[in-house]
C-alpha cells in the first residue's frame, strides 16, 4: 500500500497515510477539523537493488568483472605437446 502525504490549508498540519488506492481521499484535517485536508504531490521512493543496472554497475567506463572472458579460451585440459625427438645429427654411435 502506498503512503500518501496530506495537509492541511487551513492550519498547516501534515500527516502521512498509508492508504490503498481504492481508498477515498482524506479531506478532513484530524487537527482542526475542518475540510481543507489535500493530498501532496511528491517523489516516490525507487531504488535500483542488484546488478545491471546503469547506476550501479556501468556509470564508471568499466562493465563489471563476470569471472568470464569474451576472447577464445585456452583449454587447460589438453595435454602439453610430446617434445620433439633429439636429431643425432648423421653420426650414429656403434
Amino acid at each position: 500500500m502506498p503512503i500518501y502525504a496530506y495537509r492541511c490549508e487551513a492550519c498547516g498540519f501534515a500527516k502521512d497515510v498509508l492508504q490503498k488506492i481504492s481508498d477515498p481521499q482524506l479531506t478532513v484535517c484530524p487537527s482542526c477539523s475542518k475540510e481543507s485536508f489535500k493530498k501532496q504531490l511528491t517523489a516516490a521512493g525507487f531504488q535500483l537493488k542488484g546488478s545491471g543496472w546503469y547506476v550501479t554497475d556501468f556509470r564508471g567506463g568499466t562493465p563489471p568483472a563476470t569471472g568470464t572472458s569474451t576472447g577464445p579460451k585456452a583449454d587447460s585440459a589438453a595435454p602439453a605437446p610430446a617434445p620433439a625427438p633429439a636429431s643425432s645429427g648423421g653420426k650414429s654411435e656403434t
